[in-house]
């Protein structure tokens, strides 16, 4: 159970660090973030809220943001 915790706070974080860098790109809506970059609006949006997600998602992601794995892990 206590396992399962700690990937539930890491999941959080990669979701809080992804709206970040919406915001800073200036998307206030995360609606239109997606859209804009033909990501699944709920799969974005659920990505943002820190559930569970495919890694194929995440790349998808920080393609539109034009970021390496290496520099979205670097600070978390």
């Amino acid at each position: 159970m206590k396992e399962t915790k700690k990937m539930d706070l890491r999941l959080e974080k990669i979701g809080r660090k992804l709206k970040e860098l919406r915001l800073e790109k200036g998307y206030v809506s995360a609606e239109f973030f997606a859209w804009e970059h033909k990501i699944p609006r709920v799969q974005y949006w659920r990505m943002e809220k820190g559930t569970n997600f495919t890694m194929s998602s995440l790349l998808k992601i920080l393609d539109a943001h034009n970021m390496t794995l290496e520099e979205f892990f670097r600070d978390l």
